[in-house]
């Protein structure tokens, strides 16, 4: 009966062996398949990356976005700069700065509003500060962006807009932070 146990102890452990050896045999004969079927290609094999053009920015026309900052609050609140031009649908990075001048820690949250109201459905925002809310350590400045682009539909008719921010601590948590 040991015989038979260690027999079958052998047998397993060249089984086991087999199949890792298989299992890492497999990564390169992948990735060497897709190369030649020219499928999943995660990089091209000369080096160059090309970036295709985003073929849905419009041109032909340009949008004024004018950037406001108002707070309610122990801080500074502004943006880093007053305004932008941007072709619809043209992706676009704008930094807002933020001061906490208090001697303690604040949470706070911005909320957005547009002008003219029509505006805010065609104003697409990827990343925003305004999507969570804000934890300011005692007279920390942040820099935060808002990464956006307009809508193509926009109307041809509207020329300017206005993205403004109220930044405002949350209520309740200057009581806890006394505690």
């Amino acid at each position: 009966m040991l015989k038979l146990n260690r027999a079958m102890l052998g047998k397993l452990l060249v089984v086991a062996v087999l199949m890792f050896g298989f299992g890492y045999a497999l990564i390169p004969v992948y990735k060497h398949m897709c190369e030649l079927l020219g499928i999943n290609v995660l990089t091209q094999t000369d080096g160059t990356v090309t970036y295709d053009k985003n073929t849905q920015i419009d041109q032909s026309r340009k949008i004024t976005i004018e950037f406001d900052g108002n707070s309610q609050g122990p801080w500074r609140f502004r943006p880093t700069k007053r305004s932008v031009e941007v072709h619809p649908g043209e992706l676009t990075t704008v930094m807002y700065e933020v001061v906490n001048t208090q001697n303690r820690t604040v949470q706070a949250q911005a909320i957005p509003s547009f002008a003219p109201q029509l505006v805010m459905q065609h104003f697409k925002k990827v990343e925003c500060f305004c999507f969570k809310q804000q934890t300011l350590q005692a007279n920390e400045a942040k820099q935060m962006p808002v990464v956006f682009y307009i809508d193509p539909a926009l109307p041809r008719d509207v020329k300017t807009m206005t993205l403004s921010y109220t930044f405002f601590e949350i209520a309740g948590t200057q009581a806890v932070a006394a505690k």
